[in-house]
């Protein structure tokens, strides 16, 4: 999608947006093998969108093309750098993905998937997304981010089983504080985690903004304080550490769906994934880092 964002002063411009496509952008730029799968538009903004996947060495092979305009959100941006969304989504072509639109199997040499935000709420992708995880899931490595908009959510009990039913199927699942908040309104983030943990998850990440990230896996807990940054805006930041993440696992082996990491190990990764978030943060819109930025200044891999 295209956000239309608008500064503190009233000022407006467009940027590149959507969570998927953010993390695809982000995984492509740090050097990891990536294709996105969703609906783009033929429309001016939608070539735009396309040529940005395959500039930073996204495959669009698995994408489908659309007659639809492009998919709008309106992000107001306070003098803080955090960002409220409005949305504008009505026979655009992000959520008009549907299952003749997805390819018959995906290749051994997929590891992992990547799903949530918009595409688990919007009809009729979401639909098409939970039946994909079904069936492509198994045996690869699945990564849910939900990014919640409540704004949009007009049948929550549909959506939270929605939810419910992937992270069953889920190997990771990373959530900001906000979206473990309403998930889960009674319990506090570490609560909230363990419960996830107890539906099968193999590791869940709470990113907490400006105060870090919060990480839980059978026997381990590690806590990390954010990355000292001067905050742009945080667009793309949850999208960039989850990313960051997987992008730490496939240079270290673990890209997997039975990985496992030691306390250690599960520090390193947050650490970077961090980093790459707060280098993120620190630029206007969803701009997340080149792999050779890195370099030199923060290790990929972990060494001890």
């Amino acid at each position: 999608m295209i956000d239309v964002v608008v500064g503190a002063g009233g000022g407006r411009r467009r940027s590149a947006g959507g969570g998927p496509f953010n993390t695809a952008r982000a995984l492509a730029r740090l050097g990891v093998p990536t294709a996105f799968l969703g609906r783009l538009s033929g429309d001016p903004f939608g070539r735009w969108l396309a040529g940005l996947l395959v500039d930073d060495g996204a495959s669009l092979a698995i994408a489908s093309a659309s007659p639809e305009p492009t998919t709008l959100a309106i992000a107001k941006v306070n003098h803080a750098g955090q960002a409220a969304y409005d949305f504008h989504i009505r026979d655009t072509s992000a959520p008009n993905l549907t299952s003749a639109m997805m390819p018959d199997q995906l290749a051994p040499t997929v590891d992992a998937l990547h799903v949530g935000t918009l595409g688990l709420l919007l009809e009729p992708m979401a639909s098409t997304l939970v039946a994909f995880v079904k069936r492509e899931g198994p045996g690869r490595l699945v990564m849910l981010d939900p990014n919640i908009r409540p704004v949009l959510v007009d049948d929550e009990d549909r959506y939270r089983q929605r939810l419910n039913s992937v992270v069953g199927r889920s190997t990771i699942v990373k959530a900001s504080q906000e979206d473990l908040a309403w998930l889960y309104p009674d319990l506090s983030y570490e609560q909230a985690a363990e419960t996830l943990m107890g539906r099968g998850v193999r590791l869940v990440i709470a990113t907490l903004g400006a105060h870090g990230a919060y990480a839980v896996m059978r026997g381990v807990r590690v806590s990390v304080q954010a990355t000292e940054a001067v905050v742009e805006d945080t667009i793309g930041a949850g999208d960039a550490f989850g990313a960051a993440l997987l992008s730490w696992l496939n240079d270290n082996g673990a890209l997997q769906v039975n990985f496992t990491m030691n306390e250690g190990q599960l520090r390193s990764a947050l650490e970077f994934a961090c980093r790459v978030a707060s280098i993120t943060c620190s630029r206007v819109g969803a701009d997340p880092p080149r792999r050779e930025e890195l370099v030199g200044r923060f290790s990929l891999k972990h060494s001890a």
